[in-house]
């Protein structure tokens, strides 16, 4: 049996509904038990695991502090670290101490950093490089599992995803959709960047399977659709599967940076500008995966809130 934590989360959700669809038992953790899932309370360094656990031979561990774009913390490190070191190493200690065999660990490409050059892709050997404090708490945190699973033999496989869109998505992925729906240009039309992004439908295939396939050599995995987009690219994509043209205006990204830094919005133009790109050739070879689905269909879905096995 699986547990999920974060059941009720964007991920978590398709996770738990592919799981079912493919009569893979389950045990679906929130912090209230709503919607048929198991409660446990805020999860902390001190949450008991003990009737959770009871059972349970996989953990994969979605719960999480997020990254915000507008933080309200005083000590924002410390925040992150609460739930996302703290509370995950004690899971997963009171996980191997109840029998539970494998722990995959939901982290992020914002271990690796925040961009990469043009053609050059991250890869789960390179040294972390987080720039902010979600970044950081999600490396603590793989060092904890990795530590642990040297010492007890707990099998840890860590994830890193980019950024993960699919039907119901929100935050910035949500914003663009709207826009490339609105029919107005995007001033996107000189970037020939690149950036890695993940269907849940294709993030959820993967955590399955690294849920149940032998335990691989490496243990730190990357995570994307394989295909990278421009940004440019992208709009153009999801215009044209709402009836729009999706034109590009030809901006130069320097000035569209400049105007970003100038009204205090550096990190949105981080996000739209830069280039990210991951490789998942390890991922691959080692976990015997490729991704189920084309850019293409994963985008359509995602537009017409489809399930992926629609």
């Amino acid at each position: 049996m699986i547990l999920v934590t974060g059941a009720n989360g964007f991920v978590g959700r398709h996770l738990c509904d592919e799981l079912q669809y493919r009569n893979i038992p389950l045990r679906p953790v929130t912090r209230n038990g709503a919607n048929a899932t198991t409660a446990i309370g805020d999860i902390s360094r001190t949450t008991d695991w003990s009737a959770a656990l009871q059972g349970i031979e996989t953990v994969v561990h979605l719960a999480a502090r997020v990254h915000v774009m507008f933080e309200t913390e005083a000590d924002p490190l410390a925040a992150f670290r609460a739930l996302n070191v703290e509370a995950t190493v004690n899971l997963a200690r009171q996980a191997q101490a109840a029998g539970v065999r494998r722990f995959v660990f939901v982290s992020s490409v914002k271990v690796n950093g925040e961009r990469t050059g043009l053609g050059i892709a991250f890869k789960a050997s390179d040294p972390p490089a987080p720039e902010d404090a979600y970044g950081q708490s999600k490396a603590e945190a793989e060092v904890q599992l990795l530590k642990l699973a040297d010492e007890t033999g707990l099998e840890v496989i860590i994830v890193r995803p980019p950024l993960v869109y699919g039907p119901g998505v929100g935050a910035n992925f949500s914003l663009l959709m709207r826009w490339a729906a609105s029919g107005l240009p995007s001033p996107f039309g000189l970037c020939q960047n690149k950036r890695s992004l993940i269907y849940v439908g294709n993030l959820v295939d993967l955590l399955i399977k690294a849920a149940k396939a032998e335990m691989p050599n490496e243990r730190v995995f990357m995570a994307s659709d394989k295909k990278d987009l421009s940004t440019a690219d992208l709009f153009s994509r999801l215009a044209r599967l709402q009836g729009r043209n999706g034109f590009n205006l030809p901006v130069p990204p320097a000035l569209l940076h400049a105007m970003a830094v100038a009204l205090g919005k550096r990190s949105y133009s981080d996000r739209l500008l830069s280039n990210l790109q991951v490789d998942i050739g390890k991922t691959v070879e080692s976990l015997r995966w490729s991704p189920p689905f084309e850019v293409d269909d994963a985008l359509k879905k995602t537009v017409l809130g489809l399930p992926s096995r629609e």
